[in-house]
């Protein structure tokens, strides 16, 4: 069993929607019973909240479900969880300081490091779409999408 956490800052627009994105396309593949997936946010404001009304929207447009509840990532989370990906560097540099030891810090990765056609891009994070219009959602399912299958393909290159 491979255990994945995708982690932003508030748990509400963009790890959320990576989360349910990797549901569907783990789903797709067959894998739910190697595969768990979960979404945390390195702060707190919005712990026991549902995902963002736009955030739902965009991704419902396209056929995904965000179904999570916010919540607070944790020290612990470095046991629980095999991968640690955060959506951008902010939140990127939040888990290494939360990592217990150097071993738990190398699980914590970017996102789009996943995405092969993002392969030596000077900026590889998933902008936050929380202050901007609901263009900004789709350009973030846009980068998650493609990532989110990347990273579907590593973990099969590595289970083979």
């Amino acid at each position: 069993m491979t255990r994945i956490l995708f982690v932003c800052l508030g748990n509400i627009c963009r790890s959320p929607t990576a989360e349910a994105v990797m549901a569907h396309l783990v789903r797709e593949a067959g894998l739910e019973q190697e595969v768990e997936i979960e979404s945390a946010g390195t702060g707190g404001w919005h712990v026991g909240n549902v995902p963002d009304a736009r955030a739902t929207a965009a991704a419902g447009a396209r056929g995904f479900a965000m179904r999570s509840v916010a919540q607070q990532v944790t020290a612990a989370d470095f046991d629980r969880f095999d991968l640690l990906i955060a959506m951008d560097r902010e939140n990127l540099a939040n888990l290494r300081r939360l990592a217990p030891d150097a071993d738990a810090a190398r699980k914590a990765h970017l996102l789009r490091e996943f995405d092969p056609h993002s392969a030596g891009a000077p900026d590889l994070d998933v902008p936050d779409p929380y202050y901007g219009g609901t263009d900004g959602f789709d350009h973030v399912l846009d980068l998650v999408e493609a990532a989110c299958a990347g990273l579907l393909d590593e973990l099969r290159t590595s289970r083979a």
